[in-house]
């Protein structure tokens, strides 16, 4: 089974200083960087592109870039972030026209590809690409902003989709993103997740002063896991 993997969101950072928060949560214990690309069309927001990703490598960011892709047409980009440094490259089953297609070009362009599920979207997407997925994301809020709280109903999704994972007889990462928090982080990962995507969990705001506040909250969240067992 996967080992636990922290990956913070850094779309609850202090973009002024994006370098420096990557490299203080890296230090403090995360392993991943999270990248929520949003393009006011397939959901109502508009984040960050290609260009983030190239300069946080360019800055010397070497851990795994996790990159989720809440944009359609997804195909467009996938080469642009694969250019730019994404280690992972997921999205959105709806915002594809041929979804074993957008599988294909991630996997050609050198990236790990996956799937994300938001809440009321059926894992039935899985029944004939299964054999193309690196990860699985579950969405735990509806997409499209940040600092949401955690939807009780990704449990038991997260449950069957570890079913799925186990069935196929592959390594697959079963990744949760929304709400991830401290206090949540343990039962969500007995239901099965083994990578947390953690935006305000982590980015805490009104703790800036605190220069060991994500050292403090890494930790707690890996005495958490340890609860859950591995």
């Amino acid at each position: 089974m996967a080992e636990y993997v922290i990956a913070p969101s850094i779309l609850s950072a202090d973009f002024a200083k994006l370098g420096e928060e990557c490299d203080k949560v890296l230090a403090a214990g995360a392993n991943f960087i999270h990248f929520d690309v949003m393009d006011n069309h397939y959901v109502p927001n508009l984040t960050i592109g290609p260009l983030v990703c190239k300069a946080l490598r360019e800055h010397g960011i070497t851990a795994p870039i996790d990159v989720h892709l809440m944009v359609s047409p997804v195909d467009r980009i996938v080469g642009d972030f694969a250019k730019a440094g994404a280690t992972y490259i997921t999205f959105h089953p709806e915002a594809s026209e041929h979804i074993d297609r957008t599988l294909q070009l991630i996997q050609a362009e050198g990236c790990k590809a996956g799937l994300v599920f938001n809440p009321a979207t059926p894992l039935s997407y899985l029944d004939h690409v299964i054999d193309r997925i690196d990860m699985i994301l579950l969405m735990s809020v509806n997409p499209g902003f940040g600092g949401q709280s955690f939807i009780p109903s990704a449990l038991n999704k997260l449950k069957q989709t570890q079913a799925i994972i186990k069935a196929s007889g592959r390594e697959i990462r079963l990744e949760i993103d929304g709400g991830v928090k401290v206090d949540n982080i343990a039962e969500i990962a007995a239901a099965g997740a083994d990578t947390f995507v953690s935006g305000s969990g982590i980015f805490s705001k009104g703790q800036e002063s605190d220069p060991n506040r994500y050292d403090s909250i890494i930790r707690q969240m890996r005495e958490e896991l340890a609860k859950a067992g591995r």
